[in-house]
């Protein structure tokens, strides 16, 4: 069976990396001057672990499930925890939080937009100053970091040395945030997955396998739209 790939080059990268996005895509990430003929060996002798992550049941699922409909009664994950979504006949211009949810019925028909902005906003303030924590304890610099909507990851480091986080990450408990921090700036000292990139998130956070576990049961929970 014929491996399908999508390769994408840069000047600035010296190695080879093989990803597989959230929807099961391989993408080959390669210095300018790598052939095609060195990619495709690459990528042959990568077929095994490339099978096995694109088969993976639970990590792979479909994207963006229905979620719920923003009622009383209803309820929202925030930082790991579910919170009762309260909507209120006021004059609030937003939402706002109190240990639960608090709506202003005039946001009937875009409940979910106002909500996801919350979200967002939340990202922004707590994940950016807690990226820039972890860079300075972990002796590294990036030259920015920035919240975006990404399907198929929860972050992501560039050649140009940015990092990006999903905002859909403000849902999960701390020490799960914590540990996609550390996973991406980790890549600006090894690029690749190797054995001392795995000791360095694991020196960093002591939960990473508690974390990883946390994203494998509940990543589709992440992704619902809200």
């Amino acid at each position: 069976m014929e491996l399908v790939y999508t390769i994408k080059r840069s000047p600035k990268r010296k190695q080879l990396t093989i990803t597989v996005e959230r929807d099961r895509s391989v993408v080959v990430h390669a210095p300018e001057s790598t052939s095609e003929e060195k990619i495709r060996a690459i990528v042959e002798s990568k077929r095994q672990w490339i099978y096995e992550k694109t088969r993976h049941a639970q990590k792979y699922a479909l994207p963006h499930p229905p979620g719920k409909e923003l009622v009383n009664g209803e309820s929202a994950l925030y930082l790991g925890r579910q919170y009762q979504i309260e909507v209120v006949q006021n004059d609030l211009g937003e939402v706002r939080f109190e240990q639960r949810f608090f709506i202003p019925a005039r946001f009937a028909g875009d409940r979910k937009q106002v909500l996801r902005e919350w979200y967002v906003a939340r990202a922004k303030e707590k994940i950016l100053p807690r990226a820039k924590k972890i860079a300075k304890d972990l002796g590294v610099e990036f030259n920015n970091a920035k919240i975006v909507d990404n399907r198929f990851r929860w972050g992501s480091c560039t050649t140009k040395d940015n990092i990006n986080f999903n905002w859909r990450l403000i849902k999960a408990p701390m020490y799960v945030v914590d540990y996609v921090i550390v996973h991406e700036l980790a890549h600006l000292l090894e690029a690749n997955h190797t054995p001392r990139f795995w000791n360095i998130v694991r020196a960093q956070t002591t939960k990473m396998e508690k974390a990883k576990q946390w994203l494998l049961e509940h990543g589709q929970i992440l992704e619902e739209e809200i």
